[in-house]
């Protein structure tokens, strides 16, 4: 396959790595019993993005495990081709698990992209691991808005479902969820409302948030310090 981080911006390129990534992107699942499930999201400082994993028990939601790692940027942001500004990290972060868990939760799109190759897919695809993305708004597509906790309905786009748009939690606004790879449409619904607990998001991203944001907040701190 081609390299899926390339060092360019040139547009045509990046569309033929996301067309790749589409066209080897799994939407049958094809993972082992999930003994531990992985949030990953990223923070970003200065000129630097970080990229926090927490790894918990699948079903008890307890933390197993963190690892993260601090990368300087060297992609602008331009939407629909964050893999390419957040991945290289990310990867990174991934290969410091000591032990991988069974399922990767990408706090982004997956297959709910205009061109098929959200970050949670082209993470899926670049590491070949089971992934599952979820986004607090709708990148592409039209949905029935969900209006009770537990409610989800189908994200379609151009005649397909891409994802699914949940009601995670009363008086919040819904979550999209959506498969990345090596997981199936059915599942990566069934597989995020397992991980809800009371919050608006699943734990696994939810914790990677909180995660991400505080090592960015002690090496924001610690540079101030260094500074005056």
């Amino acid at each position: 396959m081609i390299d899926l981080f390339p060092a360019t911006s040139d547009q045509n390129t990046l569309l033929d790595v996301q067309r790749a990534v589409a066209a080897h992107a799994e939407t049958e699942d094809r993972f082992d019993e999930i003994r531990t499930i992985a949030g990953v999201d990223q923070a970003f400082f200065d000129d630097k993005v970080v990229s926090g994993i927490i790894t918990l028990d699948y079903e008890t939601m307890e933390e197993k495990s963190h690892v993260y790692t601090i990368k300087t940027v060297e992609f602008p942001y331009i939407p629909t081709f964050l893999a390419f500004r957040e991945g290289k990290a990310i990867v990174s972060a991934y290969r410091k698990l000591a032990r991988k868990p069974e399922l990767l939760m990408i706090g982004r799109c997956g297959i709910n992209h205009p061109r098929s190759a959200g970050l949670a897919t082209h993470i899926g695809v670049a590491l070949d691991i089971p992934t599952i993305g979820v986004s607090k708004s709708i990148l592409c597509g039209t949905s029935e808005q969900p209006a009770d906790a537990g409610e989800f309905h189908p994200l379609m786009y151009d005649g397909r479902q891409i994802g699914w748009v949940l009601k995670s939690k009363e008086n919040c606004n819904p979550i999209i969820v959506a498969p990345g790879h090596r997981v199936s449409m059915e599942s990566s619904i069934e597989i995020t409302r397992h991980c809800l607990r009371g919050y608006k998001l699943p734990e696994p991203t939810r914790q990677a948030h909180i995660y991400a944001d505080l090592i960015k907040r002690t090496y924001d701190k610690e540079n101030h310090t260094r500074q005056r």
